[in-house]
């Protein structure tokens, strides 16, 4: 009887390792850090390219192949590291914007060659007597040959003419870079592999040096 009564008891007590139940609370939301630091128009204004922290895009002007290049551009920028690449206008401090075209045509070569050679000869002697006597000799040499060749080549030719601008419209760089092809790229790859080439190359030359060094 005992026994019993101690597990009567033991029956009606929690179990000390169950959690207590909680209201039921909302999961907590996962946050996009980059939504944490919006753009602000008050930022200060970028005067310089050194300056420049996040680059927009913008859509080309140009025929059917600017989007094309356009995307090319934001990959040539992205691999640079210089800056950060953003799909949100309102976010960036610089603005890429421009034209750019790649256009086939065809190249056609017209070429002829000749070789021509004439010659001619003769001899003639005679006399007036009763016995006339007459002689004549007559050589000629004549070569002749001609040739035509008519050659048609395709090509490809992209070309982007860019420049970036500060949020009030401020050019603060401009290039201008053509191509027909490379060994191992097209012609729009290699003007989007120029276009970023040359502002690496001019955003590095625009770092002040430090004091006391000499230019």
């Amino acid at each position: 009887m005992k026994g019993l009564a101690l597990l009567a008891l033991f029956a009606g007590l929690p179990l000390a390792t169950e959690p207590q139940k909680k209201p039921d609370e909302p999961a907590p939301q996962k946050t996009d850090q980059a939504s944490l630091t919006p753009f602000k128009t008050d930022a200060p204004l970028v005067t310089g390219i050194v300056q420049i922290k996040r680059v927009y895009v913008e859509p080309l002007a140009g025929n059917d192949t600017a989007e094309a290049i356009r995307q090319l551009l934001i990959g040539s920028l992205q691999k640079s590291h210089l800056f950060v690449l953003t799909d949100n206008p309102d976010r960036a401090d610089a603005i890429l914007r421009g034209a750019a075209n790649d256009k086939d045509y065809t190249d056609a070569f017209d070429s002829q060659e000749g070789l021509n050679a004439h010659a001619n000869g003769g001899a003639y002697s005679g006399s007036s007597s009763s016995r006339s006597r007459s002689a004549g000799a007559y050589t000629g040499l004549s070569v002749g040959e001609s040739e035509s060749h008519h050659i048609r080549e395709r090509k490809h030719e992209a070309y982007a003419t860019v420049r970036l601008c500060n949020r009030d419209g401020d050019v603060l760089w401009a290039t201008t870079q053509e191509s027909h092809g490379a060994k191992f790229r097209g012609a729009s790859e290699d003007v989007a592999e120029k276009v970023a080439h040359q502002l690496r190359l001019d955003y590095f030359k625009a770092i002040p040096l430090p004091a006391g060094k000499p230019q």
